[in-house]
């Protein structure tokens, strides 16, 4: 039987976040969902699943949130840290503005929720920190150049973090999404669409956006499931992994990017943009 934790969730309200949401409180769990939209987690009311108006690039919310849930249950077990967007561009074109809060939602809102939530867990001598990273944060990909700095740089905040935080008893996760079928890749080939448009990058970008469509509209990318499977695992393992990367292309691109010439991967990557899809 599994053990009941408290769980704060973020980026709630669609896609992975909402299905693990409705998952772990399925299992028994008591989860609190967090995003700025709070009336989309309103079906999860029906799982117990208790919704928190959250936004992760403001101080003031996210220590509201945290308060709430200490003031409901006097501890957090699980902080899974899931809320985040891609916008894609050439570096070229996407605009410091951008890229930044790119930067604030990805990392900075991420690291700013774990620091908040580190001394309740190491108070607790326990706690589990869950990131949700990305493929992407393992290979470059076309025109994700912004997204990719982000998820990057979740891979090494996490890998320090872990290390830290043994001592007391804290386990830090990570967990690595490949092509998973939701909207994120829909928003992001728009996005791409968007800032390409009467560029030098026009014609490229919008191949590459048609290929994203495909490979997230067609049944090559995974289902949320499978995310929810891995998260589901990181909180409920005795002894989680370091890493759980899951989901369609995550291994081969891992692979491909350790082995291949760097010249073979980017001429493979370029090549995707000019499937005709």
């Amino acid at each position: 039987m599994k053990t009941k934790k408290v769980i704060l969730l973020t980026g709630a309200s669609s896609g992975i976040g909402y299905d693990t949401a409705m998952t772990l409180a399925k299992q028994g769990h008591s989860v609190y969902a967090a995003a700025r939209r709070v009336e989309l987690m309103e079906p999860l009311k029906e799982f117990g699943v208790k919704a928190i108006r959250m936004d992760v690039t403001d101080d003031d919310s996210m220590r509201q949130g945290v308060d709430a849930v200490m003031q409901a249950e006097r501890r957090i077990d699980v902080l899974v840290n899931n809320a985040g967007y891609g916008f894609f561009g050439a570096i070229e074109n996407v605009t410091l503005e951008e890229a930044r809060r790119q930067l604030e939602v990805n990392l900075f809102g991420l690291a700013r929720l774990t620091q908040l939530v580190l001394p309740i867990m190491r108070q607790q001598g326990s706690g589990r920190i869950i990131n949700t990273s990305s493929i992407a944060g393992k290979m470059a990909i076309l025109f994700g150049g912004w997204y990719n700095v982000t998820k990057y740089s979740v891979e090494a905040f996490s890998d320090a973090l872990r290390m830290e935080m043994k001592p007391f008893g804290i386990d830090v996760v990570k967990i690595e999404p490949g092509a998973i079928k939701t909207n994120w890749g829909i928003i992001a080939a728009q996005h791409l669409e968007e800032s390409s448009k009467g560029t030098p990058y026009e014609e490229s970008g919008s191949r590459f956006a048609r290929s994203m469509r495909w490979f997230y509209e067609s049944n090559f990318g995974s289902s949320p499931t499978v995310i929810t499977k891995a998260i589901s695992r990181a909180v409920n393992s005795r002894h989680p992994r370091a890493c759980y990367s899951r989901g369609r292309f995550s291994f081969f691109g891992r692979a491909a990017h350790l082995i291949l010439p760097v010249r073979w991967f980017d001429a493979i990557m370029r090549g995707i943009g000019k499937v005709q899809v």
